[in-house]
């Protein structure tokens, strides 16, 4: 019952997760549209009282007229929109879930055992759960602080995108090295999501409430806090794509299993800001196709790199249990059929999960719906067997110790 009440609240939490992302996502890019869609306005009238820019719209059967100020407005109303809370309840229930699905079982989810790194490798549950906490609250102290030693008046912001950039690949390459390769790519795009909430927390949100402030007492407002604002705006804006690759691809297990799963994972992250690039500067009349061009060449570039032909294996394949004499591969009958063989692994190494019942106390059904109890769902799977267990992918973290005479049988089955 414990178990089919997590897959309540896991099912539950990623709706609520993926709607407000999607209102939060949707409600970001609509403002960057809007900021760089506008034109000067027309109206001496508008121009006199300080309008900035306007665009004029079309939606739904209405026509909208946009206007943005660069000063302070003659007044403010009362019910003045503000955009928060998209972006709070979308961390909140994104930390949700990581902890009822990854920190609630770190030793199956978090804790890499293939890790090169000893310390990495020998971490006990809690442990792992202290280090990705520290993971996510460090990657936004080194981001934050970079904000504010590299450009802090907003006048050096190409330098500090060329350091963001650099502190992206170096967290891809921790993370992949510290963590199971799962967690690694969810992580590196919840230090981006972190980094986009605390940013609207911290500076985007409370600069406008100064700047409100100081407007209602007829003073003028601190250009640095719009300037502020609208930087950290920006880093939100390119981290939207790549945060939300991340997050989507805990399905594919060629990305996050390869030895080069950092690469691969900094060529997406550089080929959706630079897809973003694109829609942002279209926004403002300007078309180069370049940037969509070079985006997805690097996309291109990571699957070429996660390919099983240029692939040189997986991190998770090395296991250390490479002993050649597996007691199911030594005690299979000889004469045994390939399949009954195979399904013999599946019975000691994979059936504690994928079951109709699991005895896995962490799963209330079979993973994706793969029961494997008997020998004709072994063989309805057999596809997408040989491919996780050939990735290292499966069993997660090699909990189950699955043999390398074991990989090689199910490798072979069918030849």
């Amino acid at each position: 019952m414990s178990s089919y009440l997590l897959d309540v609240s896991n099912f539950m939490l990623r709706w609520l997760h993926v709607i407000a992302a999607v209102a939060w996502i949707g409600e970001s890019i609509y403002f960057v549209m809007l900021d760089n869609s506008l034109k000067t306005p027309k109206a001496e009238e508008d121009r006199s009282k300080g309008v900035f820019g306007e665009m004029w719209a079309v939606h739904g059967g209405g026509f909208y007229h946009n206007q943005k100020y660069a000063t302070a407005p003659a007044k403010l109303p009362d019910d003045l929109h503000w955009s928060f809370w998209k972006a709070y309840t979308t961390w909140l229930s994104g930390f949700a879930l990581f902890v009822i699905l990854y920190m609630a079982n770190p030793g199956f989810y978090l804790v890499n055992p293939n890790s090169p790194w000893q310390w990495a490798a020998n971490m006990t549950g809690w442990q792992a759960n202290i280090v990705a906490l520290l993971f996510l609250l460090g990657g936004w102290v080194v981001y934050n602080e970079m904000c504010k030693r590299v450009s802090p008046n907003m006048e050096r912001d190409g330098l500090l995108s060329m350091g963001v950039a650099i502190m992206m690949v170096v967290v891809a390459y921790l993370s992949v090295h510290i963590f199971a390769g799962r967690a690694a790519f969810l992580l590196t795009g919840a230090v981006m999501a972190t980094a986009m909430s605390a940013n609207v927390f911290f500076w985007i949100i409370p600069g406008q409430r100064r700047m409100v402030k100081a407007m209602k007492a007829g003073e003028a407002p601190n250009p640095l806090d719009g300037k502020r604002g609208k930087q950290r705006s920006v880093h939100n804006t390119y981290f939207t794509l790549p945060v939300v690759l991340l997050m989507i691809s805990n399905h594919y297990s060629f990305a996050y299993s390869n030895d080069w799963a950092w690469v691969i994972m900094a060529l997406l992250i550089f080929g959706g800001a630079l897809i973003r690039q694109y829609f942002v500067l279209m926004h403002s009349g300007q078309h180069k196709p370049g940037y969509p061009i070079l985006g997805v060449a690097l996309i291109l570039l990571a699957f070429a790199v996660g390919s099983p032909w240029l692939a040189s294996g997986s991190v998770a394949s090395s296991s250390s249990s490479s002993s050649s004499d597996s007691s199911v591969v030594a005690s299979s009958d000889g004469g045994a059929t390939p399949l009954a063989r195979v399904h013999a692994v599946m019975e000691e190494r994979c059936v504690s999960c994928h079951a109709a019942q699991p005895s896995h106390p962490g799963f209330s059904a079979p993973p994706l719906g793969i029961a494997l109890d008997t020998e004709t769902q072994t063989q309805q799977h057999k596809a997408q067997i040989q491919q996780v267990v050939a990735s290292g992918y499966m069993p997660l973290g090699n909990l189950t110790q699955m043999t390398d005479d074991e990989r090689t049988l199910i490798a072979n089955w069918g030849e």
